[in-house]
C-alpha cells in the first residue's frame, strides 16, 4: 500500500511538471486569464485576510515547516530508516502540495508576457541612450540629495521607521496607476521579516511568500533601501514575478511617490544600475559620469556595500548559485544576471520622454 502511494505521488508530481511546461508555452493565455484574471482576485483575497496581521504569518508558517522537517529527519535516523518509505511518501505528498500551491497562487506569473511587450517598448538600446538616461538620473539624484541633505558629502538619513515607509508605499502606486492600470495596490500586505538575520547572511533584501502573499522586507537594510525594496516586493504581489520587471515597477512606484525620500531611494537605485552598465560598455564614460555625482550619494552606496560585507559568509557563493538556479528554472534564463535587465526597461521606457523619473 505504501509503495502504491509512493508511485502515485511520484506520477502526480511528474504530471504537474509536464502540465506546467505545456502551459508555459502560452504566455498570452497566462497573461489574460491568470495574471490579469484569477490571480488578481486570489492575491487580493490573501492580502485582505493576512495583511492586517502585524507580524509575518508566512514566516511563522515557514518556521513550523522547518521545525517539523528537522523533527522528521531526526526521527528517521533514530529509527534507523525503518520508516524510510513512509518518509519518502509523505515527502512526495508535501512536494505535490507545495508545487501546486506555488504555481496556482503566484508562480504562473513567471510565464506571463514579458513586460517590454506589454508596454510595447524595445528591449535593445544603444550606449548613447544609456548615457543620456544616466545623465538625467545624476541630475535628478543630485537635486534630491541637495534637498534632503545640506552637506554634499554626507549620506541622506531617512527619518522614518520601516512601518512608516510601508504606509507611504501605496501613494506612489496610486500615481503610477494612471499610466499602468494593472498597478492597483490595495490592500497592502508588506511586513518586516522575522528572519532578518538569516536573510542578511543569505544576501536577500526581501522576498515574497508565494503561499501567504505577504511581502517581506529585511529591516536590517540601510534605511535608504527600504522604500525601493518595499515597492519591489509589492510589485511581486501585483503579479510581476521576474526580478527585472519588479525592479522596474519599484523604480516607477518610488520615483512617482510625492515623498522626496522615496524619490531619492528609487533614483539612486536606478542610477547605480545604469552606471554599472555604462562602466561595462565604456569605462572612460563611466569615470566621467561618476565625477558628477554628489559625494553624499556615493556615501549612501557605501552604506549598502558595507552592510553586505558585514554579513558575508563562506556559503554565500553556494546560496547565490542555488538562487540563480531557481531563477533559471522559473523562466529567467540569465539567472542572477537578469537583475541588470531593468536597465533595458528604464532606457526604453524613458527614451524620448522629457519626464524625468
Amino acid at each position: 500500500m505504501k509503495l502504491k502511494k509512493l508511485f502515485l505521488y511520484t506520477g502526480v508530481l511528474i504530471l504537474q511538471i509536464i502540465a506546467l511546461k505545456f502551459t508555459a508555452r502560452f504566455p498570452q493565455f497566462i497573461e489574460t486569464y491568470y495574471s490579469n484574471g484569477l490571480y488578481q482576485y486570489s492575491s487580493k483575497l490573501f492580502r485582505y485576510v493576512l495583511g492586517w496581521i502585524p507580524f509575518s504569518f508566512g514566516d511563522v508558517m515557514y518556521a513550523v515547516i522547518i521545525i517539523y522537517l528537522i523533527f522528521s529527519i531526526v526521527k528517521l535516523f533514530r529509527n534507523r530508516f525503518k520508516n524510510g518509505i513512509k518518509f519518502l511518501t509523505e515527502g512526495l505528498l508535501f512536494a505535490n502540495i507545495i508545487y501546486f500551491s506555488f504555481h496556482i497562487l503566484w508562480g504562473l506569473n513567471y510565464y506571463r508576457l514579458p513586460l517590454h511587450q506589454a508596454l510595447n517598448i524595445d528591449k535593445e538600446y544603444t550606449t548613447e541612450e544609456l548615457i543620456s538616461l544616466t545623465q538625467r538620473l545624476i541630475k535628478r539624484s543630485n537635486a534630491l540629495h541637495k534637498e534632503l541633505q545640506e552637506n554634499d558629502s554626507l549620506p541622506v538619513d531617512f527619518p522614518y521607521t520601516l512601518n512608516e515607509i510601508f504606509k507611504e508605499t501605496p501613494n506612489g502606486y496610486a500615481i503610477v496607476e494612471n499610466n499602468f492600470p494593472k498597478l492597483d495596490y490595495a490592500p497592502k500586505s508588506i511586513k518586516n521579516s522575522l528572519f532578518r538575520l538569516p536573510l542578511s547572511y543569505m544576501g536577500f533584501g526581501g522576498y515574497l511568500n508565494p503561499i501567504s502573499q505577504e511581502g517581506q522586507v529585511n529591516g536590517l537594510l540601510p534605511a535608504h533601501r527600504w522604500p525601493l525594496v518595499s515597492c519591489h516586493e509589492e510589485a511581486h504581489q501585483l503579479g510581476f514575478a521576474k526580478e527585472n520587471e519588479a525592479n522596474f515597477i519599484a523604480v516607477m512606484a518610488t520615483t512617482n511617490n510625492p515623498n522626496p525620500y522615496f524619490q531619492y531611494s528609487g533614483c539612486i537605485f536606478a542610477l547605480r544600475y545604469c552606471l554599472n552598465d555604462v562602466y561595462a560598455r565604456n569605462p572612460d564614460a563611466g569615470e566621467l559620469l561618476t565625477k558628477n555625482i554628489r559625494p553624499g550619494i556615493i556615501a549612501n552606496y557605501r552604506q549598502s556595500r558595507d552592510f553586505w560585507i558585514e554579513y558575508q559568509n563562506p556559503l554565500e557563493p553556494l546560496l547565490a548559485k542555488v538562487y540563480g538556479g531557481y531563477l533559471k528554472a522559473n523562466n529567467q534564463p540569465a539567472g542572477m544576471q537578469s537583475y541588470s535587465y531593468v536597465v533595458a526597461l528604464l532606457v526604453n521606457y524613458f527614451k524620448g520622454n522629457s519626464q524625468i523619473l
